[in-house]
């Protein structure tokens, strides 16, 4: 049951109480994160350019008008204001290169089919795309079967920038050496934007993890980094057994470097082959389970 803010106003425009405890809830319940005492600075933060922008003289008036209507466009925004769209390129980039290193090797012994990577929570898009130019620079340019690199986020502003493949200089220079940077984007204005065989290596879909069905088929790499620590350990066992639905026997699944599958399901165990992966539990000891 959501609790309606608090009558009375905090001081220099903070959430009250009860008003981040309406914010929280409704974060949680659309997707799934949580967010703990300590994480509520973020939401007071992320909050404050919606006031200007629709006329409210506190952070309390705008949780009130929330909770109102739970399912008015000004609450889709404060929901997008709040999500982590943090990202960068070529995060981690020793460890994309050990999961290009397996996928290669993954793809090169199953050579009937084309292999199929998914990018859960990818945000903007940097890290599906440095998947791509790494790959690119891996295989034939001409390979007919270049990997199907399907990307889904819960935030539609974020897939829309994603599919624009339009970056800021701040941004493009996060994590992308300029060899990459001149190589795979067009400067225009002030903006850094992906060329079209860049973005078309990629597929952007919309895709709510904490809710929702993972995209159809299977597939034999999942990167999901950093998606889950905000989850429930309840929602978390049940994303685990999404994401093991989703691949086949052999397939890989990344996660990020404070996540582990142990605890938290018997679908999915830590790989031997490649160190640092899961892959997913032998079908007698998942049935079993």
């Amino acid at each position: 049951m959501i609790v309606s803010p608090a009558t009375a106003r905090p001081a220099s425009g903070a959430l009250s109480q009860g008003a981040l405890g309406v914010i929280a809830a409704i974060l949680e319940q659309r997707t799934g994160q949580q967010v703990g005492a300590s994480r509520s600075w973020r939401i007071e933060t992320a909050l404050q350019p919606l006031l200007r922008l629709n006329d409210f003289a506190s952070l309390d008036d705008l949780a009130t008008a929330v909770v109102s209507n739970p399912d008015s466009p000004l609450t889709d925004t404060v929901i997008e204001a709040i999500v982590n769209h943090e990202t960068s390129f070529f995060r981690d980039a020793s460890i994309l290169d050990q999961i290009v290193d397996a996928a290669l090797t993954v793809r090169a012994e199953n050579n009937g089919r084309r292999f199929r990577i998914w990018s859960a929570g990818c945000s903007t898009g940097q890290e599906p795309f440095s998947l791509a130019i790494l790959l690119s620079e891996r295989l034939a340019a001409d390979d007919p079967a270049f990997p199907e690199i399907v990307a889904t986020d819960i935030s539609a502003m974020a897939l829309r920038r994603a599919q624009a493949g339009r970056f800021s200089q701040f941004e493009i220079q996060r994590g992308l050496p300029v060899r990459r940077m001149i190589s795979w984007f067009d400067s225009v204005d002030e903006e850094w934007i992906a060329r079209s065989d860049l973005v078309r290596r990629v597929q952007f879909r919309r895709n709510n993890l904490a809710n929702e069905a993972p995209p159809p088929g299977k597939f034999d790499l999942i990167l999901c980094r950093n998606v889950l620590l905000y989850f429930s350990d309840e929602l978390r066992s049940r994303v685990f057994a999404k994401l093991a639905g989703a691949m086949r026997d052999e397939s890989l699944l990344v996660l990020g470097a404070g996540e582990t599958v142990i605890g938290h399901t018997k679908a999915l165990m830590p790989c031997q082959r490649f160190r640092g992966f899961y892959r997913r539990t032998p079908a007698t000891a998942r049935d079993a389970a």
